[in-house]
């Protein structure tokens, strides 16, 4: 009977390491373990979901909507979630497609994570695969700078004793902690508590911008440069990105099938925290945000605002762990570690992964340009341009079409339709997106690097303030400097 089952439940689709630990008996211990630590719920995959896609790109939109104005800022939400919700849905149909071929060859997968790269691999071949492990490794990697770099960037904000580049370092030992979490299925309360903590931030910056009014003399003048203009949007395009672990979450489900939707709840809901926040701010201080890429920058400290920074921090804890963990995957299968049941083994191979992410969080620590580069360069192919491509030949021929798991929605029209949407997604990114936000974004990257410098200690903090010297002895009673009404000090 047993044997029967596994062999039912891998026609399913279901997770097979989970099923079999169906019928035995669970100490209350386990059970608090498994509440906690074990999840496969569609929950728990919108969950991590939107706790993956908002992050520390909270703090930055309200500087994109500086570069785009307040009705681009608003539509490029809108129509980009709309586009990742899509590709994201692809991702998922070439998963379960990918996932049942191997399953009715009796694969077994209990002690093996699917990644996207291998997906690519089993539908279209290795030239797909390399090309897809290259985009999908390089994006996850510099996600994983970026939210250190976020890291140093808020704290920064509550103690400033120390430069951003000392809290890199710091916080750099503390991600490293996250190669003890062996999967996705292990995020369950980190998830919940991750997009809790991004909720309470959102809602923050809304209501503290709008009781703290608009800055005198506020301008919006948002957009004045193509360059800066194309630099917001590709923030925006890099914000509603965050399905290149798409593959990973739904690996860590029970039934997989459900994801279909999860990704475009999760984008609504995200929305619902970034449309207001980042209105808010920019509604309050205009173009001041041109030159303050971190939206706490401008807010005034209070326990409100100290109690948002600590929570983004354990959050862009949270989302190291979710960029960095499919990278942990891929150095296990290179090295032969994968298949480890040692936790501390596997822990211990991990690490150097962390060596470069900490590095490179040192070398640039441009908050804010840095996403709208990785956004136009890396993020355009891995998670738009790659994905529908990958629907439009795997189902190329009318015999993959008829044998397709999932058939594409009616109301888009089916083959058709999906067909016409992919062109349009490549034809949008690749010009838009890659062209004209590559060439903004990395313009811009570069004029960081011309006015900061690479290695920069402190990027966008204010200049120390000096102590008033102190006067000369022979001079202690020399009367004062004049002021005259209209030139201001001068002589006497």
């Amino acid at each position: 009977m047993a044997s029967d089952k596994v062999v039912e439940t891998v026609i399913v689709g279901n997770y097979v390491e989970m099923e079999t630990e169906e019928g035995k008996p669970k100490s209350i211990k386990n059970k608090m373990s498994n509440f906690f630590w074990h999840g496969g719920s569609a929950y728990d995959a919108w969950f991590s979901c939107a706790s993956n896609q908002v992050a520390q790109v909270l703090l930055t939109l309200p500087y994109s909507f500086s570069q785009l104005g307040m009705l681009s800022g608003i539509l490029f939400q809108l129509f980009y979630g709309l586009l990742g919700s899509w590709t994201a849905y692809l991702i998922s149909t070439l998963y379960v497609e990918y996932r049942t071929r191997k399953e009715r060859e009796k694969v077994d997968f209990r002690n093996h994570v699917i990644q996207w790269f291998e997906v690519l691999d089993g539908l279209l071949g290795r030239h797909w695969r390399n090309v897809g492990l290259a985009f999908n490794c390089t994006f996850l990697l510099f996600g994983s700078v970026i939210q250190l770099i976020a890291c140093a960037s808020n704290i920064y904000y509550i103690n400033d004793n120390l430069d951003k580049r000392t809290w890199t370092y710091i916080f750099g030992a503390c991600c490293a902690t996250t190669v003890f979490i062996p999967s996705f299925h292990n995020y369950r309360i980190w998830s919940f508590l991750g997009l809790v903590m991004t909720t309470y931030t959102a809602w923050y910056l809304t209501v503290a911008s709008l009781l703290h009014g608009q800055v005198e003399g506020v301008k919006h003048s948002g957009p004045t440069k193509m360059v800066l203009y194309f630099t917001g949007a590709t923030n925006i395009l890099y914000t509603f990105g965050g399905h290149a672990v798409t593959v990973e979450i739904m690996h860590a489900m029970w039934k997989p099938q459900k994801f279909k939707a999860i990704y475009l709840w999760a984008t609504l809901y995200v929305m619902t925290l970034t449309l207001p926040s980042a209105a808010a701010v920019y509604w309050a201080f205009g173009d001041m945000l041109l030159n303050h890429a971190n939206a706490f920058s401008l807010l005034p400290r209070s326990p409100f605002r100290d109690m948002a920074v600590i929570l983004m921090l354990i959050h862009q804890f949270i989302t190291f762990g979710f960029a960095c963990t499919p990278l942990y995957f891929v150095w296990e299968k290179a090295i032969g570690m994968h298949e480890c049941k040692s936790l501390c083994k596997r822990a211990a191979a991990r690490l150097p992964v962390v060596v470069p992410i900490w590095f490179l969080a040192i070398i640039f620590p441009f908050f804010g340009p840095i996403n709208s580069t990785v956004g136009s360069l890396l993020v355009s192919f891995t998670v738009y341009i790659i994905p529908a491509l990958a629907h439009i030949c795997t189902f190329k021929s009318s015999a993959a079409r008829e044998n397709a798991v999932e058939q594409p929605p009616k109301f888009v029209g089916r083959w058709i339709g999906a067909y016409t949407i992919n062109m349009f997604v490549v034809g949008w990114v690749l010009v838009v997106g890659f062209g004209f936000g590559g060439w903004a974004s990395v313009t811009n990257f570069v004029h960081q690097i011309d006015t900061f410098g690479l290695f920069t200690k402190c990027y966008q903090c204010p200049p120390p303030t000096l102590p008033p010297p102190t006067p000369h002895p022979l001079n202690i009673t020399a009367s004062p400097p004049l002021q005259h009404p209209r030139h201001g000090l001068r002589n006497p």
